[in-house]
């Protein structure tokens, strides 16, 4: 587990962030809790042409990078109270590192949920391409099987020691403040905020990672890999 913050206490801590927070409200509450996070240095080139022309690559030490990250999520709208069956979940997201109007953030090649209708939910409400995947979350290990994208993913790992002093590469994997969206060539960006990452290193007894239409850019053992206890998130 994590400390817990007040929505006061998350709000006042802002040393961290690349830019201030937005002037608008929060609308939601999140947990993002116990991630896995993969991380594939790839080839710039390859990757630019799955990204949205509106998308910029960002790039760090002149690497692209591509993330898996499986993680437990919970969603409660600000004035409402939260519904376990449906805003508490497993997730699996393909995630990869964008500029855009010089705001750097992330936006997801795929984006998978362990519940169908928590995934046809999140899907209406935030627009973000969610499909259903069936997943297993226990105590240092993860599996998921989509069957409609044929994608496959099995972990068995063991949690480290905490990072005390992150590396530029930790903190510029981690540290991201924005989601970019597209459609119909239109970019809609969703602001967060959270406390810093408290990230440890882990280590990898089994992996086994199958997705077909991104297996050009996950070939071999990552090149680098984190776990955190979580997060609590403001979205705005």
């Amino acid at each position: 587990m994590y400390k817990k913050y007040t929505n006061k206490e998350i709000l006042s801590r802002i040393d961290h962030r690349p830019w201030k927070l937005p002037e608008k409200p929060w609308i939601y509450y999140q947990e993002w809790n116990t991630p896995i996070f993969l991380h594939w240095a790839v080839d710039a080139k390859e990757l630019e042409s799955l990204l949205p022309p509106e998308l910029e690559l960002d790039v760090h030490e002149n690497k692209a990078w591509i993330s898996l990250v499986p993680f437990q999520i919970k969603i409660k709208p600000r004035f409402l109270p939260s519904f376990p069956l449906l805003s508490s979940f497993d997730e699996v997201n393909l995630r990869t590192y964008v500029k855009h109007q010089g705001k750097s953030g992330v936006y997801f090649l795929n984006i998978e949920a362990g519940k169908r209708v928590s995934a046809w939910l999140a899907h209406k409400l935030s627009g973000l391409p969610y499909i259903y995947a069936s997943m297993k979350h226990e105590k240092e290990f993860f599996t998921s099987e989509n069957n409609q994208q044929k994608n496959r993913l099995k972990l068995d790992y063991q949690i480290n020691e905490l990072i005390t002093e992150p590396s530029k590469t930790d903190l510029w994997l981690s540290e991201r403040y924005a989601l970019f969206t597209v459609k119909n060539n239109k970019v809609t960006t969703y602001d967060v905020h959270h406390m810093p990452w408290k990230l440890h290193r882990l280590s990898l007894r089994e992996i086994h990672v199958d997705y077909p239409a991104y297996k050009h850019l996950m070939q071999g053992a990552p090149s680098l890999t984190h776990y955190a206890h979580g997060v609590q998130v403001l979205c705005f």
